[in-house]
């Protein structure tokens, strides 16, 4: 007897195979819409081909349209700032310095390195972007002039304070480099690590990890911006007191956010053999006074931790102000990039004259106008004042303008909930503002306050910088504990793939990995995050705001990798960001170490179209079990006929099923998995899979079992499907 299987929306990953009759409990590639399961759309890589894979992992998008109309995409990776107009990538990633030598490459026969020396200490870190140019003339060597003139380099090593080396793509086969001619050797501003390390705790404790009865002390002199100690002239540095500081081995400080190794302490105030900047943190000035931290050891995880030691990944907070692209990097300065002048992709960002040098995170604040920085300096222009719950804002219309007076609106807040502000997105009416543990709104009022600040949640903080969207007046947001929205009041957000997500996050690759992306046009915010198997990332989770109930809240897990989403606005269909660590090749940078991203226009086609290589994207959906009971008459007389979702009593046998489907392009494959018992493994019909297609009237299965689970998927290109409702003919074939 023929009879209709029907599943709710959505997955239920919460519960048993067996608990979850007439609902699917996993999926990969495959949305819900109007309550049906459909694959999603393809993706095409954009840029130009062999000059679309970008340096470093993505970490920073933004779309906007200039007065002018043309439109533009900001793509921040974590080492190179990239404007992409008209299909084609620009580098407009700011200089930190630049430095012209003379006579300063050195080649070995047989070696693909480069020495660099510079007439004093050069500042550059290992992984550190630079562009030569003005190269004339080389002898000695197979390497030409133009091997390396106007080319871009990520610095292998430091050897001393006044080399640097790169590699080249060969060896030298000559006797040796010898360089004519005025050298310019550009230092770009480093963003920092491709990931972040050094995160302990989900859900249990606070986020990230600190020294385990950590020592303080103070500097005694200030520490310069430079790869040396104090004042540059050496490998050590001074404390007020050094003696209750590890000795021997190899140890570790922090002061402010700068992680620094040494390897010995001499006359009870003198760290020796010190090495700046490790731990894929960044290098800054320190003022004389600062606090100095033992971080060589770290508690484990489930322990008390306060967050300090968290070594966050190389990020971008980027927004535009009018035809300016606002540009942030993490912790570091902000840039500005005028979008409006004629030449402007042959120009570079340049910093923000008296904005804070040290930020969190950035937003501009529409309509009113207002740059604001987010754990910010509560002194501007001193990185040592940088307070992770301060709020700086500028003076409207005016982002060189940071001190408060009578006659402008620039000024200051402290929030009080929480270690740190996490992040800020613009809302209909209001910034709302997330620490670790609550959300604020910030709504502009006008002088003489010009914001008016509101704690509306607590208990709900922000993962990550990146975990927060906000559509049609309401925020939606990932958080250590759960999943919330705010629209007017603070809702937690019903989930039943809870357990499975929140299981499944890589722990030491931390929060600030987590990133959210809305696709408007499904009602669907994504949040993409590193699974426990993976330091990048390589998962995501969605939740349907179209379709979903708080009865019957509609979600969808996969495989789709993407650190960076931005909607349908700008641009006609939603762009992404992919990290491949996996693979070095960039189009602009030689000797790359830190893997590639590519930018992807979703929601055409049917698969996934990279550099002209199509590949197909699989889809597959699975259900819950169902199993049967015979069916009764009115009576209560059994009958021959059976009743699906039954109580298991019965073997069903499965003779035949009627595929149906609304939308089907190519072949789609269905599994019929059966098992007699839940902690059986589940095995196909011997007759399956079936492959389907749009011609397909019924399928003959031969199959029997207890409990019956159906799987529809596609594996090749030019393949997509809209499920419909399918019959199966089942009738009960025993007890036993």
């Amino acid at each position: 007897m023929l009879q209709k299987i029907g599943f709710q929306p959505g997955i239920n990953k919460q519960v048993t195979p067996t608990t979850a009759e007439g609902q699917w409990i996993d999926c990969d590639n495959v949305r819900f819409r109007y309550g049906t399961p459909e694959k999603i759309g393809g993706w095409n890589q954009l840029g130009t081909a062999n000059e679309n894979e970008l340096t470093g992992a993505g970490r920073g998008l933004h779309h906007f349209v200039n007065s002018l109309g043309r439109r533009y995409a900001i793509i921040g990776t974590n080492r190179i700032l990239y404007a992409f107009s008209g299909g084609v990538f620009y580098d407009i990633h700011p200089i930190k310095s630049t430095t012209t030598l003379t006579g300063a490459f050195t080649t070995t026969n047989g070696s693909p390195t480069v020495t660099i020396t510079f007439p004093t200490g050069h500042g550059i870190n290992p992984q550190d972007i630079i562009l030569l140019d003005n190269f004339t003339t080389i002898t000695g060597s197979n390497f030409s002039a133009s091997d390396f003139d106007d080319k871009k380099f990520m610095v292998t090593s430091v050897p001393t304070t006044e080399t640097i080396t790169i590699t080249m793509p060969s060896n030298e086969t000559g006797s040796g480099a010898t360089t004519s001619g005025g050298i310019r050797v550009q230092h770009y501003f480093p963003v920092g690590s491709a990931v972040q390390e050094k995160g302990f705790g989900w859900g249990l404790g606070s986020w990230g990890g600190e020294a385990s009865n950590p020592v303080t002390t103070t500097l005694n002199g200030a520490l310069l911006d430079d790869t040396a100690g104090t004042g540059g002239s050496g490998t050590s540095i001074v404390l007020t007191d050094a003696t209750q500081f590890p000795s021997s081995g190899t140890n570790f400080i922090q002061i402010g956010n700068e992680e620094i190794s040494y390897t010995g302490v001499s006359g009870g105030t003198t760290l020796t053999g010190i090495t700046r900047a490790v731990r894929n943190s960044t290098r800054s000035a320190h003022s004389d006074g600062a606090t100095v931290k033992n971080s060589t050891d770290y508690v484990a995880w489930g322990e008390a931790a306060s967050g300090d030691l968290v070594l966050e990944p190389g990020m971008w907070s980027i927004d535009n102000f009018g035809d300016k692209a606002i540009c942030l990097i993490h912790d570091a300065e902000v840039f500005e990039w005028d979008s409006s002048l004629s030449n402007a992709t042959d120009t570079r960002c340049t910093i923000i004259t008296g904005a804070p040098t040290a930020s969190r995170h950035m937003v501009v604040s529409t309509p009113d106008r207002h740059l604001v920085f987010f754990g910010t300096e509560t002194t501007i222009g001193n990185k040592a004042t940088q307070d992770d719950m301060f709020i700086r804002f500028s003076d409207q219309e005016d982002i060189n303008t940071y001190a408060p007076t009578a006659t402008n609106t620039a000024g200051t807040q402290r929030l009080a909930d929480g270690s740190q502000i996490r992040g800020a997105i613009r809302g209909r009416d209001a910034l709302y503002v997330w620490t670790d543990t609550a959300l604020f709104t910030q709504r502009f009022v006008g002088q003489p306050f010009t914001f008016a600040f509101s704690q509306v949640g607590t208990n709900c903080g922000l993962a990550g910088q990146n975990a927060c969207v906000e559509v049609d007046g309401a925020a939606y947001w990932m958080s250590e504990n759960g999943f919330f929205r705010y629209a007017g009041k603070l809702e937690s957000l019903p989930c039943l793939v809870e357990d499975h997500v929140y299981n499944d996050i890589n722990l030491n690759s931390g929060n600030q990995m987590v990133s959210a992306g809305l696709n408007n046009l499904f009602g669907e915010v994504m949040w993409f995050y590193p699974s426990a198997t993976s330091s990048v990332v390589n998962k995501m989770v969605s939740y349907n705001y179209f379709d979903s109930s708080p009865q019957r809240p509609v979600w969808t897990v996969g495989s789709l990798a993407r650190t960076m989403w931005q909607d349908s606005a700008v641009f006609t269909k939603p762009h992404a960001l992919e990290y491949d660590a996996s693979t070095d090749t960039s189009f602009d940078v030689i000797g790359n170490t830190e893997g590639r991203t590519s930018y992807y226009e979703h929601e055409t086609g049917t698969d996934q179209n990279r550099n002209g290589t199509i590949t197909a994207i699989t889809a597959n959906i699975t259900s819950g079990d169902f199993d049967i009971s015979q069916r009764r008459s009115i009576t209560g007389q059994t009958t021959g006929a059976a009743d699906l979702r039954g109580d298991g009593e019965f073997i069903m046998k499965i003779r035949r099923f009627i595929p149906d489907f609304i939308s089907q392009t190519g072949t789609t494959r269905v599994t019929l998995n059966l098992r007699n018992f839940p902690n059986d493994t589940a095995a196909s019909s011997s007759l399956g899979p079936f492959d389907i297609t749009s011609s397909t009237q019924k399928v003959d299965t031969r199959a029997r079992a207890r409990a019956i689970a159906l799987k529809v998927e596609n594996t090749g290109s030019s393949q997509s499907w809209r499920l419909g409702t399918f019959r199966l003919d089942t009738q009960p074939d025993g007890r036993r």
